[in-house]
């Protein structure tokens, strides 16, 4: 449902549901994928950060490239789970918890 706020000011919803449609379509569906792979790059980024890890140091700790941390970051590039799991639980010292909504 499209609230109408003050004249010529649109809410973030009000515009992806302009430009990605209604919950559900094809094209809304895409742009909740890619934002969630946009989510693991920057939550893996902080988290790197955070630790004071280079892209560089983070990726000889779990045997990878430089390139392959800065792709996931970027959100270049999809991470498989398992590689995940190995990047946050052996580079990061954490723990990868997934949760699924139906």
């Amino acid at each position: 449902m499209i609230m109408k706020t003050k004249k010529n000011i649109t809410t973030l919803d009000e515009m992806i549901v302009k430009h990605y449609g209604e919950k559900g379509t094809k094209k809304r569906v895409e742009f909740e994928k890619g934002f969630e792979n946009f989510k693991i790059g920057v939550m893996l980024q902080q988290a790197r950060l955070k630790k004071g890890m280079t892209q560089e140091q983070l990726a000889k700790k779990v045997g990878t490239t430089k390139s392959y941390i800065s792709k996931i970051e970027n959100d270049v590039k999809e991470v498989r789970i398992s590689s995940l799991e190995r990047i946050v639980e052996f580079g990061l010292g954490g723990k990868l918890e997934l949760k699924l909504k139906l």
